[in-house]
């Protein structure tokens, strides 16, 4: 979001372009791409429309390079700005002239999980009404686990919803308590009240008094889920609220020109040229309120709960030129070297480090450096020992002066290339060709070590990466995920509903059956049915019973046998080894949002959905569990 603090001719005479905060919204939206690229839309707000006049305009599509369509249409006729001289005196008519100039933008990248993918789901979803401060525009990052109970209280109130996508709940459910809102100040400020206002005047009136921190404070309530939004009201009025456990995450800037808010730190820093010190968090249970009037507010319009921010943001979804996830992402590389150098047996010199995806490098770098800082340890011990007895070679010392960590780029993605045909057999082929790979690099006594940012449902290392890598025919290779495994459903914006995709789900229920304890599945089952109809606070996590008997280790060693292609030519030894649930707290102590991980669900409603995901799992249903 991008709200001007100053009019357009103070803003054409600062940055010579009225447009300026338009583009910084595209800007905006260019550095958080990461987000979604399965469509685009930005809403606008125009101050002081006179009757007759748009005073609020949306587009969106879901069309491919969906960013660029956008913009170039919203600024098609911008040109007219420069091609004539401007009159300041009649601002609204060169706002009129120029159909997406205005003082509030708001703009959204569409990630789609299990929604429709047509424009109908893009973001900004519209509540249209021909009274100014009743439009209403939201768009978000969140999931609701209990959308389909906000819908029937939609019911209760009497009103016929059309859609129950979580956006098109929250959406009807903020428009309700908006009207609410607007008939109470009707019933103090209108006819028969103390101030007897009418006509304009009570408009005017009912604009300027609106509480949206009342309004979000009613409506939110029952709200299970994570959840960072924004909302432009007609009348110049925007509110950005964050969930109150902080899952979703969002930041805010204010300037003498503006007040911004976008989905992650770094956009903001660099579009505003900032400090990043200088970008503050939205606090989770909390609303940024802007009037139009350019008054500023931040209030608490929910109850707190223990913060869980997500941890799966800094591991992967986020961009890495945050420096707080910069640092953390090293982090889980350095946690993981002292492990992968036991697996190697400490020897470097027939060992090779390298990355993918593209995501991965840092905590690649984080990798290398501990490794070496290790292996230079070991070193200088074994040097001291050799001193100490009288027994030093130049050779010897030479030889260990020259040992070191191996760290090259293996791989290379084909950023050209993209995997959304549908065909399978297609899709396969696609996939093989994806990362290219430089040869004479590895040799045939070589360990090659791979680390990923994360390893989820194993199809891109099955599919691909396993296949391509075994071409360079090492004697093994390793592949470190810096996440730990994925054991839980997510269902809180980085949507993962679906259990049995998880390739560590696959080894749990692989490695029971193997060990004759077929029982327990049924027992699980069993135990999820008896407390489907519970209330979510009462519900416990039964699940987690598949994963007990095991080891990460085991799970590791039967998540490598299930990840191995089964018509590559490679035969050497595969390995796979994942992050500790130490090692992740230890690199982001701040972030305890590992449900994913470990199955300890910051909302009630995310047991009801692990519950879910179970049963359907059980009896072959393949949906999403909320």
């Amino acid at each position: 979001m991008v709200r001007l603090k100053q009019p357009l001719h103070v803003i054409n005479e600062r940055f010579g372009d009225a447009a300026w905060g338009l583009r910084r919204l595209h800007l905006l939206m260019e550095k958080q791409r990461n987000r979604g690229q399965d469509g685009a839309g930005i809403a606008t707000v125009k101050f002081d429309m006179p009757p007759g006049e748009s005073f609020f305009r949306r587009l969106r599509t879901t069309k491919r390079n969906a960013l660029e369509r956008i913009f170039d249409s919203a600024t098609r006729d911008l040109e007219v700005l420069r091609r004539t001289p401007l009159d300041w005196e009649n601002e609204s008519q060169l706002k009129s002239r120029c159909e997406f100039l205005g003082e509030v933008y708001m703009g959204h990248l569409r990630y789609g999980t299990h929604s429709g993918r047509g424009v109908a789901n893009c973001h900004p979803l519209l509540r249209k009404d021909n009274t100014a401060s009743r439009n209403l525009a939201v768009a978000g990052n969140f999931n609701m686990t209990n959308s389909h109970q906000l819908f029937e209280q939609l019911v209760e109130y009497g009103l016929h919803p059309v859609g129950d996508s979580d956006t098109q709940v929250i959406l009807e459910r903020l428009g309700y308590f908006l009207d609410l809102e607007h008939r109470q100040l009707r019933n103090a400020m209108g006819p028969g009240s103390f101030l007897g206002l009418e006509g304009r005047d009570l408009a005017d009136a009912i604009s300027q008094d609106i509480d949206l921190v009342r309004v979000l404070q009613r409506a939110s309530e029952g709200w299970d889920g994570g959840y960072l939004f924004s909302g432009l009201l007609g009348n110049g009025d925007v509110f950005v609220c964050r969930d109150p456990s902080g899952i979703r995450p969002g930041f805010w800037i204010e300037t003498d020109e503006v007040f911004a808010v976008a989905s992650e730190r770094p956009p903001l820093s660099t579009v505003f040229n900032i400090s990043p010190d200088d970008v503050h968090q939205v606090p989770p249970g909390h609303v940024l309120v802007m009037k139009k009037n350019g008054t500023l507010t931040i209030e608490r319009f929910t109850d707190p709960m223990p913060e869980r921010q997500c941890t799966f943001e800094r591991i992967y979804f986020s961009r890495g030129n945050d420096p707080d996830i910069y640092r953390e992402r090293k982090q889980l590389g350095k946690h993981l070297a002292g492990r992968v150098l036991d697996m190697i047996d400490w020897d470097v010199k027939s060992a090779v480090f390298s990355f993918v995806p593209n995501t991965a490098e840092t905590s690649y770098l984080g990798l290398v450096q501990e490794a070496q800082r290790l292996i230079r340890a070991r070193q200088i011990d074994e040097v001291w020992e050799h001193i100490q007895q009288g027994t030093a070679q130049r050779e010897e010392l030479q030889e260990l002066q020259m040992r070191q960590v191996r760290a090259e780029r293996v791989a290379h993605k084909d950023q050209r290339l993209r995997t959304f045909i549908t065909h399978d057999a297609a899709r396969r082929d696609l996939v093989m060709h994806i990362y290219d790979i430089v040869r004479d690099i590895v040799t045939p006594e070589d360990t090659l070590v791979m680390i990923d940012d994360s390893i989820v449902r194993g199809t891109t290392l099955r599919e691909s990466i396993i296949t391509i890598l075994g071409r360079l025919n090492p004697a093994r290779i390793i592949i470190v995920s810096s996440a730990p495994p994925i054991c839980y459903p997510d269902c809180y914006g980085i949507d993962m509903s679906q259990l049995d995709r998880f390739i560590a789900f696959q080894a749990a229920v692989a490695l029971v059956e193997e060990t004759g304890q077929q029982d327990l599945l049924e027992e699980i089952e069993a135990d999820c049915e008896a407390q489907a109809d519970l209330p979510p606070e009462r519900m416990k996590n039964h699940v987690s019973r598949l994963y007990a008997p095991f080891s990460q280790e085991q799970i590791e060693s039967k998540i490598a046998e299930l990840v191995r292609p089964k018509d590559s030519d490679w035969t050497g030894q595969l390995d796979v080894v994942y992050q500790s649930i130490e090692g992740l707290r230890k690199a982001m102590p701040a972030f305890r949002g590992d449900w994913y991980f470990t199955g300890d669900f910051p909302t009630p409603g995310g047991l009801r959905v692990l519950n879910r995901a179970y049963l359907n799992w059980r009896r072959g249903l393949d949906q999403r569990a909320y």
